[in-house]
């Protein structure tokens, strides 16, 4: 799955359970990067170490994407930052000690050296430090790069809301086919809410989950009453009150028309 920072699911393609992760990912990735880049917008890549692949770096690096990928560790990499794995000397400090440190590293499978940034942490009671490394062409400080990299915990949590709201994992069907029919489906649903909470929603209820939003405001008991001239519409006030109902519906108008 493919997210933008504001959280809309750009793409979806559910594979078979016997292949990599990352399986696919020329027609995935590739295609939406052209599209952001015929826009006129700049792209930068996030991802986890399932994408930790020497020909996405490549292909990345010939159409000009920054990205920020974590790698797994190895032992020429813990090698790089062995002055920083002893434990501090002194007290221990209930807080834990951070180090950063940004270093070239070339694999044997990549055709050319590239920066690696590796965040080494002690924490009180732990034996052994915990050791995170990412590959980046990014050049801001390495600080920068893993709290950058570090939100793409974002995406894991809009990803549960679509667990959760939508129920994009319920994938029962016998053929493969229906099963990728219904992930469409669900990815359509959740972008609809993700849009409504974001374009719509008032400031006080904008951070509101997307399983809040179905539970609090859309699942609502209401009633249409048919007149001679209109149809009332008649809604329970409990979370959706007519203020709010109201506030909605006028942030809804506002929005700009699409071009052409």
């Amino acid at each position: 799955m493919l997210f933008n920072r504001d959280g809309d699911c750009l793409a979806a393609k559910l594979r078979p359970g016997n292949v990599h992760s990352a399986e696919g990912w020329e027609e995935l990735l590739l295609s939406e990067i052209e599209g952001q880049q015929k826009l006129g917008k700049e792209v930068v890549f996030r991802a986890d170490a399932a994408f930790a692949k020497p020909e996405i770096y490549e292909a990345l690096e010939s159409r000009g994407v920054k990205y920020v990928i974590r790698i797994p560790a190895n032992e020429n990499l813990e090698r790089d930052v062995a002055e920083l794995l002893p434990h501090p000397v002194g007290r221990p400090s209930y807080k834990p000690i951070v180090w950063y440190k940004s270093f070239l590293y070339k694999a044997a499978s990549w055709t050319t050296a590239r920066r690696v940034v590796a965040k080494v942490e002690h924490h009180a009671g732990e034996l052994f430090p915990r050791i995170g490394f990412i590959v980046t062409n990014l050049e801001t400080p390495s600080r920068a790069v893993v709290r950058f990299y570090n939100k793409r915990g974002t995406a894991e949590q809009w990803i549960k809301e679509g667990k959760q709201a939508v129920k994009m994992t319920r994938l029962s069907c016998h053929r493969f086919r229906s099963n990728e029919v219904r992930l469409w489906l669900s990815v359509i649903a959740y972008n609809l809410g993700n849009l409504w909470r974001r374009l719509v929603l008032p400031r006080g209820i904008g951070t509101w989950s997307l399983t809040s939003l179905q539970q609090r405001l859309v699942k609502t008991g209401g009633r249409l009453v048919k007149h001679a001239r209109y149809y009332p519409l008649l809604l329970a006030e409990s979370h959706l009150t007519r203020r709010l109902f109201g506030s909605m519906l006028r942030r809804l108008e506002a929005l700009p028309l699409p071009a052409g």
